[in-house]
Formats: C-alpha cells, sequence, structure tokens
C-alpha cells in the first residue's frame, strides 16, 4: 500500500470531518485505523483533523509502527498508564473545541469515561465516517481481493480432493482452512460452515461431526483472508450421492434467482432493487418463507461491511464496491441450497471474481 493511497484516503475523510462539524475524530476501530494509516497492529487509535494526525499506541507497537507508517506521529504509553487515562492526557493537549467518537466500536464505559475527564471538549458520536470511504476499493484493494478469492478456491479445489465418506464436516473444515493457508492465505475468512445434508438448513451451522455418507448432498461456506486482511466469501453446494428431486428444484430456483441479480447490477442501481430481482424469482416459485436473509453484503477488511442488499437497504451501487451475491432457500428437515459469490460493480456493469464452479456434481467417490 503505497503512502499517497494512504495520504488519499485521509484526505478524503478530513473532508468528510468538516462536514459533519467536528474538530477533529478519534478512531477507535483497528480496521478503520489500518485502512487509514497502513498500522496492522491492535488496541490502537487514530487522530485525525484539518490539523491533527496522530496515532495512540503502546509499546508492543513501537517498531511496528515505525515500520508500517513512518511518516505519522505517535504517541507511545507505557504499562503504568490505561489507555483511557492516555487518551485524554493527550488529546487536552490539541486544544480542540469539538471530538468526534466512532460510535459504533467505541464502549460506553470508554466514552463516559472520556465525556467526564475531557469537559469541556464537546464529544459527538459518529457513525461511518470511515466505513462510507471503504465501501468503494481501489485498485490495491481489489488485487487482495482477488487474491482471497483465489487463495479460498485453491483451498477448496485441495480439500475436495482429500475427502472420504467417512470423513467429518469438522474434519473437512480443517483441511479447507489448512489448504487455504497453504495456498498464501492470513487465515480463513470465520469459520467454515461445512453442513451435511438437513443440516444445511441451518444458513449459520457449525461444522460437527455429521459424516458424508450420511446424506447425498453437503453445503459449504467459506473464505479466505489475504495476507493484507481482505476477505473472500463463497457459498457452494455439492451432490455427494443421488439428490432428492426437491433440492434439485430448489438448486434451479436459488442458481436463477443469483443470475438474474448479478445481471442486474450495475452503477446506479438501488441495493435493494437488485436483492428485489433475486427475492422475486424466488417468491414467484413458491419459497419465499423459506428465504429470510439479505441477498448479500459488502466485503474487505471485514467479512461483513457496507453496501447491503437488502429489501431496507438505502445503499447504491458505484464502481469499486465489491459485494457477495448469495440467495438461498431453506427447507427444514429436508436441506437448504445457498450459492454466493463475489461480484464487483464496474463503471458499466460487473465482474464476478469468484470462478469456481456452481455445478451439483460428485465430489466423494
Amino acid at each position: 500500500m503505497t503512502t499517497d493511497r494512504l495520504a488519499t484516503r485521509r484526505n478524503k475523510l478530513v473532508q468528510s470531518i468538516r462536514k459533519a462539524g467536528v474538530s477533529a475524530l478519534l478512531v477507535s476501530n483497528s480496521k478503520n485505523v489500518t485502512y487509514l494509516t497502513g498500522f496492522t497492529g491492535d488496541d490502537s487509535y487514530l487522530v485525525i483533523g484539518p490539523d491533527v494526525l496522530q496515532i495512540f499506541s503502546d509499546s508492543r507497537f513501537e517498531i511496528q509502527l515505525q515500520d508500517e507508517c513512518p511518516a505519522i506521529a505517535a504517541d507511545i504509553r507505557t504499562s503504568r498508564t490505561t489507555m483511557n487515562e492516555f487518551l485524554v492526557q493527550e488529546l487536552t493537549r490539541f486544544k480542540l473545541s469539538s471530538l468526534g467518537l466512532e460510535a459504533s466500536s467505541m464502549t460506553v464505559a470508554t466514552r463516559d469515561s472520556l465525556v467526564e475527564k475531557l469537559s469541556p471538549l464537546e464529544l459527538v458520536s459518529q457513525s461511518g465516517l470511515v466505513e462510507e470511504l471503504r465501501q468503494i476499493k481501489d485498485a490495491d484493494e481489489i488485487e487482495e481481493l482477488r487474491q482471497a478469492v483465489r487463495q479460498a478456491e485453491q483451498g477448496y479445489q485441495l480439500m475436495k480432493s482429500l475427502l472420504l465418506p467417512e470423513m467429518t464436516e469438522r474434519q473437512a473444515a480443517h483441511e479447507l482452512e489448512h489448504g487455504m493457508r497453504r495456498f498464501g492465505a492470513l487465515k480463513a475468512a470465520f469459520e467454515p460452515i461445512i453442513a451435511v445434508g438437513d443440516r444445511s438448513a441451518l444458513p449459520h451451522y457449525r461444522a460437527g461431526l455429521r459424516r458424508f455418507d450420511e446424506s447425498p448432498f453437503v453445503l459449504c461456506d467459506w473464505g479466505a483472508v489475504s495476507p493484507k486482511g481482505y476477505h473472500s466469501d463463497l457459498t457452494r453446494v455439492w451432490a455427494t450421492g443421488k439428490v432428492p428431486p426437491k433440492l434439485h428444484r430448489i438448486y434451479g430456483v436459488v442458481l436463477n434467482a443469483q443470475q438474474a441479480a448479478i445481471a442486474a447490477i450495475r452503477p446506479g442501481v438501488n441495493c435493494q432493487d437488485i436483492d428485489g430481482v433475486a427475492r422475486k424469482v424466488i417468491d414467484q416459485s413458491g419459497y419465499a418463507k423459506y428465504f429470510g436473509h439479505g441477498l448479500g453484503h459488502g466485503i474487505g477488511l471485514d467479512i461483513h461491511e457496507g453496501p447491503r442488499l437488502s429489501p431496507i437497504s438505502t445503499d447504491v451501487l458505484k464502481p469499486g464496491m465489491v459485494v457477495t451475491v448469495e440467495p438461498g432457500i431453506y427447507l427444514p428437515g429436508l436441506g437448504g441450497v445457498r450459492i454466493e459469490d463475489d461480484v464487483l460493480v464496474t463503471r458499466d456493469g460487473c465482474e464476478v471474481l469468484t470462478s469456481v464452479s456452481r455445478e451439483m456434481g460428485g465430489v466423494i467417490s
């Protein structure tokens, strides 16, 4: 990540801070600190405004800060001072008239402490100033996301080659995570969901002790984190035997819904409308009540971030956004189907970043 790109992000944020009417913003979300500075540690804060730019951290990260963001001044606390005490001490020096706080990441206890000790400094809750910027990915971020997709797909293919009928969901999940790491991933984007048979009707099932030979189909939801912290997110359903006709039918419905939604993605379209395209296909097939979640979400430094594709979303698609498209139908007692791909919004449409086959062919002999 070049310093120019980081400086551009900070400059855009300063414009937002001015519009918010505060002197500066105290960034407490560690992912937002990373996005603005390149620092990949945690337990650190950034104060940023038109006339101030400073990181507050501790001695564990002193060398790392010098390596990752040498152009930004860092105040380093020792173990003799708590972070709250240190923040009060350091923020007082800047003589700010008002300070924005990230309402979605700062605890009530920390906020209350700062309000009490920084008076008469006006503390103002802010929401989404950095997250809104993060929705639009630059070229470096898009390449990181492509890498996370490749690592997820390579790990997936390796896992499939190792599957045996007697293996459990949990064993397969371990193989999948290990495979992604072998291909360069930092870690799994989340605990892989591998659900055999009727367990696939649980959208956020945790891989357990079901064996692959206990059912003729399985759902797998997984993703990788690239070395710089960007996430991928995919879902596929495999046939491991003769699949019930009803499951075949809902697979076709979900696939049609997903493809219709992807075809509608382009700049300027409301995310609510994209959700509606997929939901209409599922509704007209008679499965409306079995698709309860939103169609998708943004991915980046977090596995779930803006924009949101849902019936209540107010987001509008813009070039550089990367979203998942993941319709699903979940039938209790039978099983569920979810098909998920990662999609980049381009200047004139979209590009599907994921390439792993959507065929339901068998993978275990």
